[in-house]
């Protein structure tokens, strides 16, 4: 036990590194939970399509939703999701799955959609990315 306190003093920008790596590891880790969002993988959100008729949210810039979309997605970027947020009042009964590229714009719109009262709110986890590696279709906009 010695020898890791002289190691830490010794090396104390080493030890500072690693806390500060293993924090962003549990933010990263909780934070959906802690904004009160659940994560879905792609067929646990195939499930809430097919059984719980969910709506898909995908909150991409234009050009990212042209390259390819779920089928029935509803298309709002992340940047107008607050001024269109009365276009989704409709669905406020429906479990809500928000997509982006890699998760992390959903995950961002989904917790604005929890702060909004919407109770049902799940985040793409992976995004599109997770969607492809998955061999799911997507439409591609002509």
């Amino acid at each position: 036990m010695e020898q890791l306190g002289e190691f830490i003093l010794n090396h104390w920008v080493l030890s500072l590194a690693l806390v500060v790596i293993v924090a962003l590891l549990i933010a990263t880790s909780l934070g959906p939970l802690l904004q009160g969002v659940k994560e879905v993988d792609p067929l646990q959100a195939t499930e809430l399509l097919n059984h719980q008729n969910a709506v898909i949210l995908d909150v991409r810039k234009d050009d990212e939703y042209r390259e390819g979309h779920l089928p029935h997605d509803i298309h709002i970027p992340l940047e107008r999701l607050k001024e269109k947020l009365p276009s989704l009042q409709k669905y406020r009964e429906r479990p809500i799955i928000a997509v982006c590229r890699s998760g992390q714009r959903s995950l961002q719109a989904a917790a604005l959609l929890r702060k909004q009262g919407f109770e049902e709110v799940y985040n793409l986890k992976g995004g599109i990315l997770a969607w492809k590696h998955a061999h799911y279709p997507l439409i591609k906009e002509a």
